[in-house]
Parts: C-alpha cells; structure tokens; sequence
C-alpha cells in the first residue's frame, strides 16, 4: 500500500467518481489516494482497518480463515464500492480479508477521524445500505448460479474473473470450496481447458491461451456481461 501524493489525479477521480455525493458533509480535507499493487492487502483479516476506502479502480478477493484453518473465498468487488465500511460503523465487527487482484486505486478516509462524522451522515448511510444490499443480491445469484449451470461454465466465469494479464493463480483448494465442487472434478476440468488449448499450465498457475472460448463458455450463464 502507497500513499500517493499526487492532487491533480486526486481531484480527478474525486469528480469522475462523483465521491463528494457521496456524502452530506464535506470529507475533502480528509481525503487520501492509495496505490495497491497485485496480492496487497487492502484490509487485513482481524485487524480494524485504518481507513474507509472508495476503491474507484481495480478489482478485489474477500476471504475469510475458517474455525479448521482452512481459507475460504467469499466475494469479489468491483470497482466502484466502499470497502472498510462496516467496520467504521461497527468497532466489534470483525475484519475479513480484501487482497487486491490487479491494480488498485482507492479514495480514502482515516476511520478513527471520520468515524463519529461517518456514522451520522445520512448520505454515506444511504450508499452503504444500498451497497450491502448489491452484495447480498451478488450472493444469492452467485448461489443460484451454483445449482443451476454446470461447473464448466462457472468455472470459466471465475477464471475469466479472477484473471490478471491473461493469468489464473487461484488455489485449488479455495476455488473448489468457492465453486461447490469436489477438488478432483474442479482438476478434471482445469486438464480438460489445457488439453482444448484455452489455457496452458505454467509455474504458479495457467496462462489463459483461448480466451474467446472462455468467454463464450461464461456468457451462456451470463449473456449479457462483459468479460
């Protein structure tokens, strides 16, 4: 994580954002621009986060360790959205995880500073509520979608998802878990892309070499997203 000290591109996003509206009472002066690298952490799992972020570019992992250590996927974010803002209104809520994918942009506010202003402004109430209630649709499709297409489209989905400059690192395990499946069916497809030439396996994870094929397998369950 960076601190970027750069208020032209600050004041540029700020507006292309619309982050002012966001809020009823003015938060500029408070306002911070972070810079996070691929595999950063943006909220650390257990600990309070320092700021509220409006992540404006990029994309996120949410996970969470379990009671048995294993660690679990949960949701993935999109710029843009508020990340950090439950736990400014709750101090006991306890943190999970938010890594980022690829580059990320965000807006910030210092939690201990704005907390009491935050938990009283009706504007960013408004916004959080409705942000959480997007959340909560994304995991009920995200549910539906488990029982109702098969694995191989969801997996080119989450591929298509999870990707970074056309390569997949996800573990296994996770995306077994994520996914519904047993370990061995998810490997089974992950061997059946590789030998249809759609990815190519390479140290680390897999190299995406047939794109279009993903996209058009991810699309049967999603026509009208953007991949």
């Amino acid at each position: 994580m960076q601190e970027i000290q750069n208020e032209p591109l600050k004041e540029q996003l700020i507006s292309e954002y619309e982050f002012k509206q966001k809020f009823t009472t003015d938060v500029i002066k408070h306002t911070l621009l972070f810079h996070f690298l691929p595999g950063e952490f943006i909220v650390c799992e257990g600990r309070q986060p320092a700021y509220v972020f409006y992540l404006v570019r990029g994309r996120t992992k949410l996970f969470v360790t379990l009671a048995n250590g294993r660690i679990s996927l949960v949701d993935f974010f999109s710029a843009p959205c508020f990340i950090g803002e439950i736990e400014v209104l709750d101090e006991t809520h306890e943190s999970r995880a938010v890594q980022a994918i690829e580059e990320c942009w965000c807006l910030a506010l210092p939690a201990k500073q704005c907390r009491t202003l935050l938990q009283n402004d009706v504007l960013f109430l408004r916004h959080t509520c409705l942000g959480l209630v997007k959340k909560n649709y994304r995991n009920i499709v995200t549910s539906t979608r488990n029982q109702a297409f098969p694995l191989i489209n969801r997996l080119a989905a989450f591929i298509l998802l999870t990707q970074h400059e056309g390569i997949y690192r996800e573990r296994h395990t996770q995306v077994a878990d994520y996914l519904g499946v047993t370990y061995r069916h998810l490997l089974y497809l992950f061997a059946q892309f590789c030998a249809e030439e759609i990815l190519t396996k390479q140290k680390g994870g897999y190299a995406i070499t047939g794109r279009s094929a993903l996209v058009k397998l991810a699309q049967q369950m999603e026509p009208n997203r953007h991949f």
